[in-house]
């Protein structure tokens, strides 16, 4: 059984009638896998993983046809059994390690707070383990680090104590959204380096959202491709960068300098739509060179030998390889629950 499932994921801001900015997506993440999403900016990565965390308030809401994690359904739980959880077995590092830090106290404060909340640690014991974790996450001079406030650390140090938080619980699951973006290139490979590190030494299951493909060929294991809130092709990395089958995912590779061939780098005309300018049929349609008639109607993500795609006319298919279309009653359910945060 997958650590992570999840079954026609959608959130809306505002009423049922609101368009949704994550429209039915299926995800699942098994133990120790390193998982990545990718997409523009707008494609709903991170409110994606900001509903499994219930981060999302009011008018926000999120519904699911399924939502388990480690056995346990997410849609059911109460508040309580919630806060035990999330920090702990789930846990996440944000973008901005500036922001993620509370300004107005210390670092090992921080950081002990975790542990008091999650395992019970305190005084010495708290104080010791927070100063092991600083040294995990090789902070230079840690002990002296644990009384530093966040103003007095450089981005990168800052992230490195973002994820020893994540980590102080020992989670199954760690969900990395572009823990890098606010950082110089140099220090964005020490913190891939060390998430990977951390990742195979406590065998933890990774979720690594990005839209630096580079990253995704060297670190993940299958990649979910994201479009306007919607999963456009999932599959294994190696396969999935040899012969992308969507034409977004098919833009997005030839978008890197690596995997072009003409002076000038492939572009895809015009923006990701708005929840409330998206074309009746396929979203891609009006920015997609390969659009047919047949692309005002909306496709569904479909499985075939090498992964799954949402494409009328896959890109990169082999002779007699096509999309196996499920009967309606194997297709995922329409949501059949909803949580807030509390």
């Amino acid at each position: 059984m997958s650590l992570l499932e999840i079954q026609n994921l959608s959130v809306r801001f505002g009423d049922a009638s609101a368009p949704p900015v994550v429209d039915g997506l299926d995800l699942s993440v098994d133990k120790g896998e390193v998982l990545a999403i990718v997409g523009e900016s707008g494609s709903g990565k991170s409110v994606t993983m900001m509903a499994l965390m219930g981060l999302i308030d009011a008018p926000g809401k999120v519904d699911a046809a399924r939502l388990q994690f480690a056995g346990q359904d997410l849609l059911s739980l109460k508040g309580r059994q919630r806060r035990r959880l999330i920090g702990k077995d789930l846990a996440m590092v944000f973008q901005d390690p500036m922001t993620a830090l509370n300004p107005s106290y210390t670092v090992g404060f921080q950081i002990e707070e975790v542990l008091r909340q999650h395992l019970g640690l305190k005084g010495k014991a708290a104080r010791q383990r927070a100063l092991e974790l600083l040294e995990r996450v090789e902070i230079p001079a840690a002990a002296s680090r644990l009384d530093a406030y966040p103003h007095q650390l450089s981005g990168g140090m800052s992230q490195r104590v973002a994820i020893a938080m994540a980590i102080a619980g020992e989670p199954q699951l760690l969900i990395a959204d572009e823990p890098t973006t606010a950082l110089d290139v140099t220090i964005q490979a020490q913190i891939m380096d060390l998430l990977l590190d951390l990742q195979r030494d406590q065998n933890m299951a990774l979720i690594l959202i990005t839209h630096d493909l580079a990253v995704v060929a060297e670190t993940a294991q299958r990649v979910c491709v994201m479009y306007a809130g919607q999963a456009v092709e999932m599959g294994e990395v190696p396969t999935l960068f040899e012969a992308p089958a969507h034409p977004y995912t098919e833009a997005l590779l030839a978008s890197i300098p690596e995997h072009s061939d003409t002076p000038r780098l492939a572009t895809l005309p015009g923006i990701v739509p708005g929840r409330y300018d998206r074309p009746a049929g396929c979203l891609l349609s009006p920015r997609c060179p390969y659009a047919q008639p047949r692309c005002q109607e909306r496709p569904a993500l479909e499985p075939y030998d090498r992964g799954a795609v949402r494409c009328f006319f896959p890109r990169n298919m082999a002779p007699g390889e096509t999309p196996r279309v499920l009967p309606q009653a194997q297709r995922p359910s329409r949501p059949a629950g909803e949580f807030h945060a509390h």
